[in-house]
């Protein structure tokens, strides 16, 4: 599991890189529940649904935001 310092590593603070592995995840579960491979399906589903919670639900690290200064990002 990630630690919430992890998630807030410097790598995921733009958020086309969090939608990117989120997206990845899903398109990977939908490509093994085409092959029917349930079993992987599953567990890669899991894990999107996984990154989806860390990385677009509950992000708490600094997002990028159109015209914020870094004052206005940390409180």
């Amino acid at each position: 599991m990630m630690s919430s310092r992890d998630k807030e590593h410097p790598f995921f603070r733009p958020l086309w890189r969090r939608v990117a592995i989120v997206a990845f995840c899903a398109a990977w579960a939908v490509w093994e529940v085409y092959n029917r491979e349930m079993f992987w399906a599953v567990i890669v589903a899991a894990i999107a649904g996984y990154a989806a919670w860390t990385f677009l639900i509950n992000y708490g690290g600094e997002a990028d935001a159109p015209g914020a200064t870094k004052e206005e990002k940390r409180p």
